[in-house]
């Protein structure tokens, strides 16, 4: 996401917040805002859409990053090698989502983890095996950042492993789970990834961490932005630019929350703690998506600093102590044994409307600030987030109307009974507006991005989406669909 928001004054841009969160949404979702452009874009490379989950093997969509610049005049996408080595970015035209050129390799790329377009070329986050002088001794890939200008390779800076944050630890990532983003009027790239360090006091554990890169590819510690270890075990990252760092930012972690970590970039109770989650080593309910996720769930409303996010959730009650953290930290049990879809909104950065979670002992209700969009027995995942406008919100999920959740702080299986897509009025906490609409054959399996037209739009593959169990046998895909949705 490219961030190009500027205010005169900190009061413009406060009159600003209060009057379009005061804003009731008059738009509306009918079957005739959604269009799809099925297969429009053949693929240089062969592709598999496909992400196991880590431990219970259940499917996710394998990310396929989208961008568009800020001039709406071109848009990028990045995909995997089906070698699952090289991540291949194509230009495409923003009108009608075919190809323009051939495909830049990224050789040696593990994950297509975030991307930028800019008018002029694109920034890509990845992670590669590198060799020499305090590489990984097992040849766990380095994440990185690339940018292109004009067709040709500017700059490569490299936003861990050897020579970045020596005094905290060297790190790495085997799976990144994070995302790149961008603001024009600060001047800097941010990433927000997941780390495993293999030098230094965290060896052997993971984590997660915040870089900053300038825009001649300089890596700058910015201190009250910058973060070499933040949420322990990062189970799911949430990130959106702003007008200056820090940016914007939110983690779930294995110890029982998710935190608005703006301020802290850390885990830590001086943040804003969003929800309490039953949580395993390891593992959170997947609420930024799991394997693969981590993406377009954070977004800012347009022309204001508020933000919104939204993910799934199983509940939190009967809270105790989590003496692994100390005083002042709780852990839950799950309230239902399926996931919801929750919405928060925040004025800023660092503020949430509504309280936040409680963290006391012996409470029986620890999810009373929670706002639902959706109750009742089916299990709910792959939730996203962007704004239309500032009143406007599109929430999007998966769901399986009679789920089989057999794994603890996991996924769920079963028959896929569609893909939902709810309009939310920004006003207070997120009110649903409407009926959501519900398609069969239509998936959000990339990032979701505002048009020049004011459309929502975002690739996915035309295939038969099966959640009945394990992912099976590898798919390989060759050409991209895109849908977009408006409000009338």
């Amino acid at each position: 996401m490219v961030f190009v928001r500027s205010f005169t004054s900190a009061a413009a841009a406060a009159a600003a917040i209060v009057s379009f969160l005061a804003t009731s949404a008059s738009a509306q979702l009918s079957n005739s805002s959604l269009t799809s452009h099925v297969d429009a874009l053949p693929l240089d490379f062969s592709f598999n859409p496909v992400k196991a989950a880590y431990w219970t093997g259940l499917p996710h969509h394998r990310r396929t990053p989208f961008a568009l610049s800020s001039n709406n005049k071109t848009a990028y996408i990045a995909y995997l090698d089906y070698s699952e080595t090289d991540v291949h970015v194509q230009q495409i035209d923003p009108t009608n989502f075919t190809s323009i050129g051939s495909a830049v390799t990224i050789t040696g790329g593990k994950e297509a983890g975030g991307l930028v377009a800019q008018n002029d070329g694109f920034a890509l986050l990845t992670n590669i095996v590198v060799n020499g002088t305090d590489a990984p001794p097992d040849d766990t890939p380095i994440p990185i950042i690339v940018r292109y200008t004009n067709g040709a390779e500017t700059w490569r800076t490299f936003v861990a492993g050897p020579g970045v944050h020596t005094a905290d630890g060297l790190s790495a990532a085997v799976d990144m789970n994070g995302d790149l983003v961008y603001s024009a009027e600060a001047g800097y790239y941010g990433a927000y990834f997941v780390v495993s360090d293999y030098e230094g006091w965290a060896s052997g554990h993971f984590g997660d961490s915040v870089e900053y890169v300038a825009d001649n590819g300089t890596l700058v510690n910015i201190n009250g932005a910058s973060s070499s270890w933040g949420c322990s075990h990062n189970t799911g990252i949430a990130f959106e630019a702003a007008a200056e760092p820090p940016f914007a930012s939110i983690c779930a972690e294995d110890q029982g929350d998710i935190w608005l970590n703006t301020k802290t970039r850390s885990m830590s109770n001086a943040g804003v703690k969003i929800s309490g989650e039953h949580t395993i080593n390891g593992a959170t309910g997947e609420p930024m998506g799991g394997m693969s996720g981590s993406y377009s769930q954070l977004a800012n409303l347009p022309g204001t600093g508020a933000y919104t996010f939204a993910w799934n959730s199983r509940g939190c009650i009967d809270l105790v102590e989590n003496t692994w953290m100390g005083t002042g930290y709780t852990s839950c049990a799950n309230r239902t044994n399926n996931r919801n879809v929750a919405i928060s909104m925040f004025t800023d950065k660092y503020t949430k409307v509504g309280p936040q979670a409680i963290s006391t002992p012996g409470a029986a209700n620890g999810d009373a600030q929670v706002s639902w969009l959706t109750t009742g027995n089916a299990d709910r995942s792959n939730v996203h987030a962007e704004a239309f406008d500032a009143s406007n919100i599109l929430v999007t999920w998966e769901e399986i109307a009679k789920p089989q959740c057999n794994f603890d702080a996991m996924g769920c299986q079963g028959a896929f009974t569609g893909s939902y897509f709810q309009l939310v009025d920004s006003t207070g906490n997120g009110t649903a507006v409407g009926e959501p609409l519900v398609e069969q054959n239509i998936y959000v399996a990339g990032d979701i991005v505002r048009m020049a037209d004011g459309r929502l739009c975002w690739p996915y593959v035309n295939m038969v989406w099966d959640l009945s169990g394990p992912a099976r046998a590898a798919t390989k895909a060759q050409k991209m669909s895109f849908a977009c949705l408006s409000v009338s």
